[in-house]
């Protein structure tokens, strides 16, 4: 039966050509993964790590997806921790994914460079291990490398090279996802930031991406987003309270349905205003 189920999960995945692992944490979800040029948070660390450097307290996060597209076999979970140095970042992070057949764990070391507040550029090496229930398992290294650059004020602009080594688990090329992501972030108003990326899996189609974050008060913030290939749509809440950032993101699949996605971020010594 379990065997089945992995087959049909398979299946119904390769069909819909989409991929249910979704890059954390729960603001960037609801954003449909547009704001890599915002990265602005801990969870940089696994979008776009050049934007670590940006964060000027230590950062922990924790993101859970406990049951993407109704399915619990694929449930994913991410933590991460970052440090600001002098003009720089480091960071270390965790992902597990699947379940008992199928399943795969992360750990990633990461680290930032700013230079005079207007560009960033960072790396993230990933030690990932996938195995097979009854077939072993097989681990490799995955190095992304990505800039930031605050054009001005208002319009930033964020790229990021995903597996630029080219990892893979056996002879066999491109086995692993290669990706280029490019993008542009533009704060409106004070408040409200409206971001547009495009991703390129080389595999694939290129699949543009645009999200809106807007801060009605203070303390709570509402976002939405779209992406085409695939075509999803995306929207959440992120919730401010004194050193915690509570994030919900919901994203609906014209074909799987609903998926659910939750993080919580304590920014420690955390200043007013920030």
């Amino acid at each position: 039966m379990k065997n089945l189920s992995l087959i049909i999960i398979v299946f119904i995945l390769l069909a819909s050509q989409i991929y249910p692992q979704f890059t954390p944490g729960a603001k960037q979800i609801a954003l449909s993964n547009s704001d890599l040029a915002v990265s602005d948070n801990v969870f940089a660390l696994f979008e776009n790590p050049a934007g670590l450097a940006q964060i000027k307290q230590d950062e922990a996060g924790v993101f859970f997806s406990p049951s993407p597209f109704g399915m619990s076999e694929l449930k994913n979970g991410y933590l991460a921790f970052s440090h600001p140095m002098n003009f720089a970042a480091i960071a270390v992070g965790a992902m597990i994914y699947g379940f008992e057949l199928y399943k795969e764990t992360q750990i990633s070391l990461g680290g930032s460079y700013n230079y005079n507040d207007r560009f960033y550029v960072g790396v993230v090496f990933n030690y990932r291990n996938f195995t097979i229930e009854n077939y072993g398992g097989k681990n490799t290294i995955i190095l992304d490398i990505g800039v930031l650059a605050k054009l001005t004020e208002s319009l930033h602009f964020g790229f990021i090279y995903k597996n630029i080594t080219r990892a893979s688990l056996t002879s066999e090329t491109d086995e692993l996802p290669i990706e280029i992501h490019s993008g542009l972030s533009y704060k409106i108003i004070d408040n409200c930031t409206a971001s547009l990326a495009i991703e390129k899996d080389i595999r694939y189609k290129a699949s543009p991406r645009f999200g809106i974050d807007y801060a009605i008060i203070q303390y709570l913030a509402l976002r939405m987003g779209l992406s085409k290939n695939p075509n999803l749509y995306s929207f959440g809440i992120g919730v401010n309270y004194s050193l915690f950032n509570f994030n919900y993101a919901i994203v609906t699949h014209q074909q799987l349905g609903l998926t659910h996605q939750l993080g919580v971020i304590i920014s420690f010594n955390k200043k007013d205003g920030d």
